[in-house]
């Protein structure tokens, strides 16, 4: 089970002699009557400020750095943005890169991938179609293959945002984070455990974690809808799965509507262009999903920058 030592671990090899490439992100401290909701303050970790526009650039770049890279390179089936992390932790580290994607992935970040130098491979309708075209390309080529959400590594290199937070302002009384194959909460719940209510949150149309815990172990699961480029994964991968399981006790879904309204609010009032995955935290808030109480600090995890700004 991933510990909060790992994630120091992780934050050292980040952040010590290597290569400079993850970034220490910011933090908005805003008075909840800014934002329309209860709580006293509300922070906003700004990830989508990290490099490639995600979290993922902690997992991926912790993975390349714990592990021999062999001459065939790196391997990731991705959505988008963990292939993305992915790409550009190669690109820094000078070695090749393949990255397998579904068709519902996006152009913008199609095009991204390949200005990194990545070799990308368009397979399947879903992510775990090109996960599977990924396996059987790993094993005939033994490229390093990164998981984008189902690896110790990966999970503890997305901690490392959760210990930042904590340094840079405290523990926050909850702190709201978007669900997809469940590594960026495995990550942040592992390093708060019980000291704070960590929430998760999921669209009604990729419930992975969601129907885990009705069916009480990880299942297959349809995904489509707003969020389904960045959220898609069909089942909570096993880290993410044992860490909620340990440490958090809410799982909510919200309905498109709500999400592409609160995406909208961040881009109209704060100029913060996200993808949809990156406003679920602000629809629990401002819909009354997640009810805050009056004096509370919540913190969301504003992530996600991968998107064609025509859409907003």
């Amino acid at each position: 089970m991933l510990e909060r030592h790992d994630i120091d671990q992780a934050f050292d090899r980040l952040h010590g002699g290597g290569p400079r490439f993850v970034r220490r992100t910011p933090l908005w401290r805003l008075p909840g009557e800014q934002l329309g909701v209860a709580a006293a303050e509300v922070w906003l970790k700004l990830e989508h400020l990290q490099v490639g526009g995600s979290f993922k650039a902690r997992g991926m770049m912790n993975r390349l750095l714990s592990q021999p890279l062999p001459a065939s390179g790196v391997i990731i089936a991705s959505g988008g943005n963990a292939g993305i992390a992915t790409a550009a932790a190669a690109q820094a580290l000078g070695v090749r890169c393949e990255v397998f994607v579904p068709e519902v992935s996006p152009e913008a970040k199609r095009r991204r991938l390949r200005q990194l130098g990545a070799e990308v491979v368009v397979t399947g309708a879903a992510y775990a179609d090109a996960y599977e075209a990924c396996m059987a390309r790993q094993r005939a080529t033994g490229a390093l293959l990164t998981h984008a959400y189902d690896q110790p590594e990966v999970v503890a290199g997305a901690g490392t945002l959760a210990r930042e937070i904590e340094e840079d302002v405290g523990l926050p009384d909850a702190v709201l984070v978007s669900v997809g194959g469940g590594g960026l909460i495995g990550g942040v719940s592992a390093w708060f455990e019980q000291r704070c209510r960590v929430v998760a949150l999921e669209p009604e149309l990729a419930p992975t974690l969601y129907r885990a815990r009705e069916a009480g172990r990880p299942v297959d699961v349809a995904v489509s809808g707003v969020a389904a480029d960045s959220l898609g994964a069909r089942r909570i991968g096993e880290l993410g799965w044992a860490l909620t399981q340990r440490h958090v006790r809410d799982a909510l879904l919200l309905p498109d509507a709500d999400i592409a309204a609160a995406r909208q609010t961040l881009w109209e009032e704060f100029r913060l262009a996200v993808e949809p995955a990156a406003a679920l935290g602000l629809a629990a808030l401002r819909s009354g999903a997640w009810a805050t109480r009056a004096g509370e600090r919540v913190c969301l995890v504003v992530c996600g920058a991968n998107i064609d700004p025509a859409t907003l």
